[in-house]
């Protein structure tokens, strides 16, 4: 039996590897045609539009929907990354779709009748029309009726897709590794890490358990907003691969008309809307990574509803305080601020261009400065400051493109119901809120607290670490590593050989004339205090040197 399901493992895996190498031979002699003009007449008419060839962002993007859901969601993301694809292939990719045909409607109940462990009526009294009403590329959404009358959707996943996108996975790696082999620059955007950090996340959205914990947690998040509407999970009848939630019926935010026969308050719609994200963004740190119209529904009294919880973003603490000081740092048009901002949000304590970043901000802040603070483009010049950063080839958390999308998607919500709503203003007090919070009484003691930690550590280990050091200094094996790459590293260490020889001299010389002054000086005390700092020095430069070597 275990050979029979390796054989057929080998097959799929073959069959779905030829099907790539296919595609991907398709598209290169398509690209080989493209720019011999003569041959342009044997390119599929697939490839044309008016008579024209489409470019090559427009091929690549007829080639990765053609690869299916994994290539597509790849696809997607990448999108909102400028950090690793140009502008023009960030247009035609946020074009991808992942166009899924509906599996058989027998085949979708014995799954969930599998997943389950029993058959549909003992659970459901109805599944409605007996046809899906959303097919994704991952699964497939139907209606149902509980046996206590309450309406449900029940999403069920496609079979055997784990196993593909496994496979896509290992394809994707492979061509990654390959990729920065050949093109080395391709290693400073780290493309090998980021296939691997979309395997994860795929992998996250396949489990619908997962799913099914970030939509309680957002309930909970959310329990006491009248405002917002999160719905109910059944945890009991949900599985890794079925997921089974309260369903939710609303109008569509893009449905401006009917929501204005029905009496419903764009404005308020717009501020509600704005407002939910917001606080999953600011107070929480974990939010909703995809509210587009498809995603929301308003109910009655203008309420917010989301739902597919299957993509969100987490932000860290420091993630959360640089979007805090970014928006003061917008608000009181101060470039400085903003430049350490992103400074600390890659992590760059020290950046020598920090100069040269801070003009550059200066110089979009003065772009801008025609329009008053509350009607700037906010996601905008967020993403015109990560594009600053990506020139300096700094390394941007992931989370933090998935907080551009999020931004800009609710910006734009709000800007289609209520065109003078402004995102900036509505921002501005959550910063505050969150700027404050980090000069709390609590969080000034526990800062101070840590700190006495530290400090209490030092003293506590400074004796072993010293008899240590003494030790491996009377058995001769103290060791010293000096790292030089490159001219710059050459440089570096003369200049640090150099310091240290300044630094020898002038103690030797402290030392002599100390020892001078103890002797035959009339204060011998004032030689005595010499060598004391002259000794204090030299130990603190022996340990600094010891400490920045490793030992």
């Amino acid at each position: 039996m275990f050979k029979v399901f390796r054989i057929r493992q080998y097959i799929t895996r073959a069959i779905r590897g030829g099907h790539i190498i296919y595609t991907l031979i398709g598209f290169l002699v398509v690209n080989w045609l493209s720019v011999r003009p003569y041959m342009r007449v044997f390119i599929p008419k697939k490839y044309r539009r008016n008579g024209s060839v489409l470019s090559m962002p427009e091929r690549l993007r007829i080639v990765i929907e053609k690869l299916g859901t994994t290539f597509v969601k790849f696809g997607q993301i990448l999108a909102d990354r400028p950090d690793i694809v140009s502008e023009k292939l960030r247009t035609e990719l946020k074009k991808l779709q992942s166009m899924a045909r509906p599996i058989d409607h027998n085949l979708a109940m014995r799954l969930i009748e599998e997943e389950l462990g029993g058959p549909l009526n003992k659970y459901f009294n109805e599944i409605e029309n007996k046809k899906c009403i959303g097919a994704a590329s991952i699964g497939q959404v139907y209606k149902g009726k509980l046996k206590n009358g309450e309406e449900v959707v029940i999403k069920i996943q496609r079979p055997d897709i784990e196993s593909k996108i496994a496979l896509d996975l290992e394809l994707l790696k492979y061509l990654a590794r390959q990729l920065v082999k050949e093109y080395p620059g391709f290693s400073t955007v780290d493309i090998v890490g980021f296939v691997e950090e979309f395997g994860e996340t795929l992998k996250r959205e396949m489990d619908y358990v997962n799913e099914a914990s970030n939509v309680n947690r957002f309930n909970q998040m959310f329990k006491d907003v009248p405002y917002c509407k999160i719905p109910k999970v059944y945890m009991n009848l949900s599985t890794p691969r079925l997921l089974v939630m309260e369903y939710i019926s609303g109008i569509n935010p893009d449905d401006t008309r009917q929501l204005e026969q029905e009496g419903y308050d764009p404005h308020e719609i717009a501020t509600n809307g704005v407002n939910v994200i917001l606080t999953m963004i600011f107070k929480h740190g974990f939010f909703h990574a995809d509210p587009h119209p498809g995603n929301l529904f308003i109910l009655p009294g203008n309420k917010i509803a989301l739902i597919d919880f299957g993509m969100v973003g987490s932000l860290k603490p420091a993630h959360m305080q640089f979007l805090a000081d970014f928006t003061l740092g917008l608000a009181n048009n101060d470039a400085a601020v903003i430049t350490d901002a992103l400074l600390v949000l890659c992590n760059k304590k020290f950046f020598a261009d920090k100069d040269d970043l801070e003009f550059y901000v200066h110089d979009m802040l003065t772009r801008n400065s025609s329009l008053s603070y509350e009607r700037i483009n906010f996601s905008q010049i967020l993403n015109e400051s990560i594009k600053l950063i990506v020139k300096y080839e700094l390394r941007i958390p992931a989370t933090i493109y998935l907080l551009l999308k999020a931004l800009a998607t609710i910006e734009n919500f709000g800007s289609k119901l209520y065109p003078d709503i402004s995102l900036p203003a509505i921002i501005k007090p959550y910063a505050k809120e969150l700027v404050m919070q980090k000069f709390s009484p609590s969080v000034i003691v526990h800062d101070i607290v840590d700190t006495a930690k530290d400090y209490v550590s030092l003293i506590k280990d400074f004796p072993a670490e010293m008899n240590e050091i003494l030790f491996k200094l009377k058995h001769g094996k103290l060791i010293h590593e000096i790292h030089i790459g490159g001219p710059e590293g050459w440089q570096g260490a003369v200049h640090g050989i150099g310091k240290a020889l300044s630094a020898a001299l002038l103690l030797g010389f402290m030392l002599l004339v100390s020892a001078i002054m103890s002797i035959w000086g009339k204060t011998p005390w004032v030689g005595n205090v010499v060598f004391a700092i002259s000794f204090f020095i030299a130990l603190w430069l022996v340990l600094r040197s010891f400490i920045r070597s490793g030992i």
